[in-house]
């Protein structure tokens, strides 16, 4: 990887004025923020840009508005951003222009301020120059915290950092020092885990990985293409037949990388989708007509938990088995603390990402004791695909 400008390259900053592009776009729930996690992730930049004397201007979008929308204005984030900083935070109406401009040339060194939702601003998606060239009249440097949004080519995710100096914050290096570790330059065996409910969904994950993992663990829904595609009769599982050359191509392009693909060789079945139903343990060759396949068996994990005793890098995105109804929820489980064992045992790097993983490994307790777990959904799934990452390349030194 190249080498990426960070906060330690920044220089003095006391009375500049320093645009943060962080992440503020959180879940409300009656007007108040629900989950805090991007907020507490964005405190380590500003808390060391204010305490060195930055005047500190917070960029981010809050929802998908069509213009201007009262119900998506980052004002009551801002507030929420002031709990959890300790300190106080302006809020600022505009992102841009007369009234942005006069209201940041009031502000001391060591200040901190949000500025209004950058998707007001119809330039905004669309990396517009004039939208960046307004937006950069109010700061000296800039500063991209937001990896989360770094997959997208927007005026205040990417083009601000060609006509500032551009540095990463804290939250984006940790981001990508942690990738860097997991597929980058990684320690060898590397196994990845890839779980979801279909092919379709993760084809360029699959294609990219084969070639760069040791061990590629494909469960959930997509698993079942995989089977299928071999021979086996799934029943009524879920099922994308149509891609059944496509996941044997898949196949035959990891065993030319020498890349061992561990598909389930016992799963646990029923005959209907719900908590605790009626169940069986059983060969794949085992399914029932009627039977649906719902998650990853006992002696498959244990097999999976082997596997992973031998690999010092794990990178992981999507859960095994249909993890948020019991019991289906036993294989991810069980796989997730055997690699947070052997993560704090000190023989394994372990990297997840992903909506439903972050959710599956608190689900099993186990979400600290990773190496490093993202936020960032779709950041980190274009990440595992191979993809240029707009908001980073423009960091590179």
């Amino acid at each position: 990887m190249a080498r990426f400008r960070t906060l330690d390259d920044i220089g003095d900053v006391r009375g500049k004025r320093v645009l943060v592009r962080a992440d503020l776009n959180v879940p409300m729930q009656d007007g108040k923020v629900s989950d805090d996690t991007r907020l507490r992730a964005a405190q380590p930049t500003i808390d060391e840009l204010a305490d060195k004397g930055a005047i500190v201007l917070v960029l981010s979008h809050f929802g998908r508005p069509k213009g201007e929308d009262p119900m998506l204005s980052l004002s009551p984030i801002s507030s929420a951003l002031a709990k959890v900083l300790g300190r106080t935070v302006g809020f600022v109406t505009e992102c841009k222009g007369p009234a942005a401009e006069q209201a940041v040339g009031l502000m001391a060194a060591g200040e901190i301020a949000v500025l209004e939702n950058t998707r007001f601003e119809a330039g905004e998606e669309k990396n517009d120059p004039a939208l960046v060239a307004a937006i950069a009249k109010l700061g000296d440097i800039y500063v991209n915290d937001a990896f989360s949004a770094a997959h997208r080519a927007h005026a205040s995710t990417e083009g601000l950092a060609h006509v500032l100096p551009a540095y990463a914050g804290r939250s984006m290096q940790a981001e990508l020092e942690h990738l860097e570790a997991a597929l980058g330059e990684p320690e060898r065996p590397v196994a990845a885990v890839v779980g979801g409910a279909k092919v379709s969904s993760k084809l360029d994950v699959l294609n990219n990985l084969v070639g760069k993992v040791d061990h590629l663990i494909i469960g959930g829904g997509m698993a079942n293409t995989f089977l299928a595609a071999k021979g086996v009769d799934v029943g009524k599982s879920l099922c994308e037949h149509d891609l059944k050359d496509t996941a044997l191509g898949i196949l035959a392009k990891a065993e030319a990388a020498r890349c061992t693909v561990h598909l389930p060789y016992d799963v646990v079945v029923a005959k209907e989708f719900r908590a605790n139903p009626p169940i069986r343990t059983v060969n794949v060759h085992e399914v029932a007509a009627d039977e649906m396949i719902l998650d990853v068996g006992p002696a498959a994990v244990e097999a999976l938990s082997d596997a992973l005793k031998t690999c010092r890098t794990l990178v992981w995105n999507g859960p095994l088995g249909a993890f948020e109804m019991e019991p289906f929820d036993a294989a991810t489980v069980a796989l997730a603390r055997t690699a947070a064992a052997l993560t704090e045992a000190g023989s394994l790097v372990s990297v997840a990402g992903g909506g439903d993983t972050v959710a599956a490994l608190n689900h099993a307790g186990v979400a600290d004791s990773f190496s490093f777990v993202s936020t960032a959904g779709g950041a980190f799934l274009e990440w595992m695909e191979g993809k240029p990452l707009p908001g980073v390349d423009a960091l590179r030194a």
